[in-house]
């Protein structure tokens, strides 16, 4: 069974202050986009092992037993035991540290594809449980549907946000940026319009409306992240921001960009039709 875990881009994000915990709350819009990995399960006929791990495509650093999709899988087998050995073969497309949510995304589909093929009956609540186990915006992937997000990315409310007429032009350059580092570094605040207002106007009016607080901390750093943003604006972006704390960036665009990879040359750049 094969199933393709999409990324997401981020639509506005305030911090808006530091818990007691050291985590932060934070709003912001998650919204689907059609960039995807692969992700196919098999059975297998191996008894010394309850899952091999298998992974193509772009390289991750971290170990198979660190990998977001083994750890849904352990949560699931923890729970329904009877479950049958399986061969687990990951092709990574979308990029890693690039504020996309692919690691997130693996995994809550490997939630509801085991789900589906061994036929668990796992609720949709259910499911958001054990994908918000693995990480904040995990649990964002189970419905898949363009949602704001606040508590510290796992509260979230449906928003009726249609991006289907525009085109997505995604650059990742090799700039790196922490997650744990930005959080730190970065200083709450609440907004002065709040997100859910700002994100209700039209997508003409988000260049002065919605913001992303990490580019004031990442751009300064990372000057090339800026100069990405600049570029998309001036090959006619609608709109263009940062998608989570970094470092890939999106531009919004009304037509389709005629040679967009010549523009940004080491950098990983695609361009994508919004379907939802």
């Amino acid at each position: 069974m094969i199933t393709f875990p999409n990324a997401k881009i981020n639509l506005g994000l305030h911090v808006t202050e530091k818990r007691p915990d050291s985590y932060h709350n934070i709003e912001t819009v998650f919204y689907p986009i059609p960039l995807q990995d692969a992700l196919e399960v098999s059975l297998s006929q191996q008894t010394e092992s309850p899952y091999s791990f298998y992974q193509r495509g772009a390289a991750i650093e971290e170990s198979p037993d660190e990998n977001s999709v083994v750890k849904a899988w352990q949560l699931i087998k923890e729970d329904y035991p009877h479950i049958p050995a399986v061969h687990i073969h990951l092709f990574k497309h979308i990029p890693c540290g690039a504020g996309l949510g692919g690691g997130s995304s693996d995994a809550a589909f490997m939630i509801k594809m085991l789900n589906e093929r061994f036929s668990l009956n796992i609720s949709t609540e259910k499911m958001e449980e054990y994908a918000a186990r693995i990480g904040a915006d995990c649990a964002f992937f189970i419905q898949n549907q363009p949602a704001l997000a606040t508590g510290v990315g796992n509260i979230f409310e449906p928003i009726a946000v249609s991006l289907k007429d525009y085109f997505l032009v995604l650059v990742k350059p090799e700039d790196t940026v922490s997650t744990r580092e930005a959080y730190t570094a970065i200083t709450p605040h609440k907004p002065e319009i709040p997100l859910k207002e700002a994100i209700g106007q039209p997508v003409e009016a988000w260049k002065e409306l919605l913001t992303n607080d990490f580019e004031q901390l990442v751009f300064p750093r990372h000057p090339h992240i800026l100069a990405i943003k600049d570029k998309l604006y001036d090959m006619g972006a609608i709109y263009a921001s940062m998608s989570g704390s970094g470092s890939s960036v999106y531009g919004l665009f009304k037509e389709q960009i005629p040679f967009v990879d010549e523009k940004f040359v080491g950098c990983f750049c695609r361009q994508r039709e919004l379907l939802i």
